[in-house]
């Protein structure tokens, strides 16, 4: 390692970091003892990275990222048939923190991008499989598992010991309850739990974030009506044609069910098993 090089630039290493050359390194970072950063690694400002916490080739750390012990950033992704001179690599943006054990896969594909946002907080042990994308202020409780192509959006908490399955969708400022298992895509803003439940608006999220009112409405009447029915998409888009419901949130969350491979969570009184599709 280059002590004196990285001393001049304002970064504290502890002498037993293992860091390859060429690795960038913001001002005001500190390496603690037996951390690994390989090469092809861009650490931002003032970040942490505690006793023994990797970062694998090809990750991006913004400002003020810390990393706890034993954490992997960056490393393999749990596929067989990946090929580990394939060119990709990890994002995670400023002041997230990730704790102790935790592992964010890089990508599968060419030149592509595991992400993680801004201002998230990953508790212990969780897991972010290859190709996910996190979105900002996201809250992964203590193992949490997203397998591979999992988006996540933004303000969302995920309970502890969640699984949650490849290619899935879980919308903005959802709420997953512990141990929950998801294996269809969640709307946004809704409560789900136990095995793709959905159980209602995500009220005091919502209200935390203080969204408006007049939407808290929209959405109760829009939740209400898509899953009067079976076929949630068709019923998203009559009512999206009406017109109706005029606020953002309440059309975010009608459009949701255009998109997806999953099919959707179902609510409790209507819930009949998994469609074909799961």
């Amino acid at each position: 390692m280059s002590g004196e090089i990285f001393d001049r630039a304002g970064v504290s290493i502890h002498p037993t970091a293992l860091i390859s050359a060429g690795v960038s390194i913001g001002k005001g970072t500190v390496i603690g003892p037996w951390a690994e950063v390989e090469e092809n690694v861009t650490l931002g400002r003032d970040c942490r990275l505690a006793a023994h916490a990797i970062i694998r080739s090809g990750t991006i750390l913004g400002d003020r990222v810390r990393v706890d012990s034993f954490s992997v950033i960056g490393g393999l992704p749990q596929d067989l048939h990946f090929d580990p001179d394939l060119n990709s690599g990890v994002r995670v943006g400023e002041a997230t923190v990730i704790r102790e054990s935790v592992t964010i896969n890089r990508s599968t594909l060419e030149d592509g991008m595991t992400e993680v946002g801004r201002e998230c907080f990953l508790m212990a042990g969780a897991h972010v499989g290859h190709d996910c994308r996190v979105g900002n202020h996201v809250v992964l409780a203590n193992v949490v598992l997203l397998a591979g192509h999992v988006s996540v959006g933004d303000h969302s908490f995920l309970g502890g010991g969640t699984g949650v399955h490849q290619f899935c969708r879980i919308g903005e400022s959802v709420m997953l309850s512990g141990n929950a298992s998801i294996s269809m895509d969640i709307p946004p803003y809704l409560i789900a739990a136990e095995r793709n439940e959905a159980i209602g608006i995500n009220l005091i999220g919502l209200r935390r974030r203080k969204i408006p009112r007049v939407a808290l409405v929209e959405l109760k009447d829009a939740f209400r009506d898509v899953y009067s029915g079976t076929n949630l998409p068709v019923r998203a888009a009559e009512m999206l044609k009406a017109g109706r419901l005029q606020t953002d949130e309440a059309i975010h969350f009608l459009e949701f069910f255009a998109h997806g491979r999953r099919g959707f969570a179902r609510s409790r009184r209507n819930w009949t098993g998994p469609t074909s599709d799961a």
